[in-house]
């Protein structure tokens, strides 16, 4: 017959699933379900119903990790380069400032035209008067964001969220030598806690600041101090939002995240960077060498750097409201550092803050 053969492949062939394939898919919709569960949570949070703390199992865990978030992350990197033609910008930027709430009038520059992509507006600076740096507390805000957790560090473990704690050492990684770290008198004895508390009578302080994607991207020296070190843990990136926090424990042990290390006027500070979803690229201002979110991740890794060198002997001096580096979306600050044991936050946790605004004081 003059009729064309239809060839057709096996039914098993057609159906056949990658295993790569079936972990996207379910890690995928398994985050979708996350997503649901966390609306439900706020939804109960803003009613004032205490929600009850439920940790996710390891089985959990490895399934949301399977996600290719670090993947995914510099994909959107990519598109966020992307220069937009002229008349798609004010709807595209118009569509993100109507979704997370973004204030563009505190903007330097409010024309939407002015910022050719993405990544331009999320680094968008701010008019100087927007932010003004409070000169009477000793601590200020890094960051715009929301108060996840504060206060003192207490068995070497530090909570993100109330009732939610991760290990103060798993975080920071092992102590940094004496060499590098000048200031450090600890006996090597004592508890990792106790071997980064310099003075005597002296206490650990943790303050814990999530940025939401319509926040100021930015984030700031929070006082008058010395960087000596970096230390970048390479790690996934799972979302950091309260939901997220309250549900797995030592989260921002798993993400990628880069420490910076040093001392102020009451001894040991530290500023934290939390890499999070669609967030790989977190940028240092004074550090050139580093770079987040590499395609070749070795899991439990860390590399450290110095800022002390023979022809520079005190470190990178920062001073308070000084511009120290930026996100690509938002993510998570967080603060450890040695105080007097008078030192007290002005704080309330859930409560908005902004850059400049006091974290606390003596």
């Amino acid at each position: 017959t003059d009729r064309k053969k239809l060839h057709t492949a096996p039914v098993g062939q057609v159906f056949r699933l990658r295993p790569f394939h079936v972990l996207v898919a379910t890690g995928g919709g398994y985050a979708g379900y996350r997503k649901y569960e966390d609306y439900k949570l706020q939804q109960l949070e803003k009613r004032g119903i205490e929600v009850p703390v439920r940790l996710a199992s390891e089985w959990e865990v490895a399934l949301y990790k399977s996600v290719p978030t670090r993947l995914l992350s510099r994909a959107w990197g990519r598109l966020n380069q992307v220069e937009l033609p002229t008349w798609l910008r004010k709807p595209v930027y118009s569509l993100y400032i109507w979704t997370f709430g973004v204030n563009m009038k505190e903007a330097a520059v409010e024309d939407l035209h002015h910022y050719r992509n993405l990544s331009e507006f999320f680094r968008r600076k701010l008019k100087p008067q927007a932010r003004p740096v409070c000169c009477v507390h000793s601590v200020i805000s890094p960051s715009d964001g929301k108060i996840l957790n504060f206060g003192q560090v207490k068995n070497c473990e530090v909570e993100q969220v109330k009732g939610v704690t991760y290990s103060l050492e798993s975080f920071l990684g092992p102590r940094i030598s004496t060499e590098e770290m000048h200031f450090s008198r600890a006996p090597p004895g004592n508890s990792f806690q106790q071997q980064l508390v310099t003075k005597e009578g002296n206490e650990l302080y943790h303050c814990v600041i999530y940025l939401a994607p319509g926040d100021y991207h930015c984030f700031h020296s929070p006082t008058d101090w010395t960087v000596s070190h970096r230390r970048h843990f390479p790690g996934s990136l799972m979302s950091v939002n309260p939901g997220v926090a309250r549900w797995i424990k030592e989260l921002f042990c798993h993400n990628e995240r880069v420490v910076l290390t040093g001392d102020w006027k009451h001894g040991f500070f530290s500023l934290t960077a939390v890499g999070a979803t669609n967030v790989g690229s977190i940028r240092i201002y004074f550090d050139q060498d580093l770079h987040t979110n590499s395609p070749s991740y070795s899991k439990g890794s860390y590399n450290d750097f110095s800022f002390i060198s023979n022809n520079n002997k005190e470190g990178i001096p920062m001073r308070k409201g000084e511009h120290l580096g930026e996100f690509n979306l938002g993510s998570t600050i967080v603060l450890i550092f040695e105080a007097p044991k008078d030192f007290k936050f002005n704080l309330k946790a859930g409560q908005k803050i902004r850059f400049g605004e006091a974290l606390g004081s003596l």
